[in-house]
């Protein structure tokens, strides 16, 4: 396992200029996700590069009706995670909420280290620091990702979805 004690914002900058070239590439029509987007990645040696952030959001529920949640990248539920069955992948997880965080990609087929229990398969994501989770896609699908860290606070306001494609 990798451990990055890398700042989310200059992570975030650093990646950048590379985003537009990569998603000009897709062997495959992105998917339009309502209410949301997909999140951008670079390639770095072959490898599909995210960056997830973990951070507190607000939601506007209804017209007017705004709530103070926890998300990823600025919204939740978080955003859709586009990669081909076959695509080795790298995702970065800044945790900018105020307590321990993971994220567990649910249903996907990953060595177990990267699964995302904290305590039992891998460290705790502290406030401020980055973990990379780094796996080749087994399958294609519709999974999700959410935390496996008080469960009951950031579960049920920080889920997204993934979606891995069969190759060609």
């Amino acid at each position: 396992m990798t451990r990055t004690l890398v700042r989310g914002a200059l992570a975030a900058v650093l990646l950048m200029p590379a985003v537009a070239s990569a998603q000009s590439k897709l062997p495959y029509v992105p998917v339009v996700t309502p209410n949301g987007k997909s999140l951008p990645f670079v390639m770095d040696r072959g490898v599909k590069v995210f960056h997830l952030v973990a951070e507190p959001v607000k939601r506007e529920l209804a017209p007017g009706m705004v709530i103070n949640a926890w998300g990823y990248n600025g919204q939740t539920p978080g955003p859709t995670i586009e990669a081909v069955e076959g695509d080795r992948v790298r995702i970065l997880v800044t945790n900018h909420l105020p307590e321990d965080t993971s994220v567990h990609w649910h249903g996907v087929l990953l060595p177990n280290g990267m699964d995302g229990v904290q305590g039992l398969n891998q460290p705790h994501i502290n406030p401020g620091e980055t973990f990379a989770y780094e796996f080749t896609l087994r399958q294609s699908g519709t999974q999700m990702y959410h935390p496996h860290a008080d469960e009951t606070l950031q579960m049920l306001s920080s889920a997204g979805k993934t979606g891995y494609r069969p190759p060609k």
